[in-house]
């Protein structure tokens, strides 16, 4: 039997070292793990696709398991069209539980794909990109909660 192929969606705005975190747990279980940057013109981003794409390039350039690709619409499309049989999420706390699972069963009733939650390692609980935002829209020094040349290598 072949390993199977996930999918790690999210806005990436901009990518955390809890998110590189939640892959590197992940890509054991996986023969291929393509992180889904979504793109939602409902939804406001404080950095550009191309910059979120960029990044999170960046961050997993040396490990050949995963794909970054820019994505619309439903996630599990995205699963339909790279092959995937599961979405990975990570939980930070109860909060991101209970909406992760409604989610995982509404997508599940959609198109069969499972998805696997992860919590979050109990150094990263507290890092979230909506956190990092904030911090940087005040002036704040945010190297330690995203990896290596993020925010500091624009395309």
């Amino acid at each position: 039997m072949t390993a199977p192929i996930a999918v790690f969606p999210g806005t990436f705005d901009p990518i955390t070292i809890g998110h590189v975190s939640i892959v590197h747990r992940a890509l054991p279980l996986f023969r291929k793990l393509v992180i889904g940057v979504g793109v939602n013109s409902m939804k406001q981003t404080l950095f550009t696709e191309e910059q979120r794409l960029a990044w999170a390039r960046l961050a997993f350039a040396s490990e050949p398991k995963v794909e970054v690709v820019s994505f619309t619409g439903l996630t599990v499309d995205l699963c339909k069209r790279v092959g995937a049989g599961y979405i990975v999420r990570g939980l930070r706390n109860s909060t991101d539980h209970g909406y992760e699972r409604s989610i995982a069963l509404m997508n599940r009733n959609l198109s069969e794909v499972e998805t696997i939650f992860l919590p979050s390692a109990p150094e990263h609980a507290h890092i979230s990109s909506t956190i990092v935002r904030e911090l940087l829209t005040n002036g704040a020094d945010v190297s330690a909660l995203v990896p290596p040349g993020v925010l500091t290598k624009l395309p």
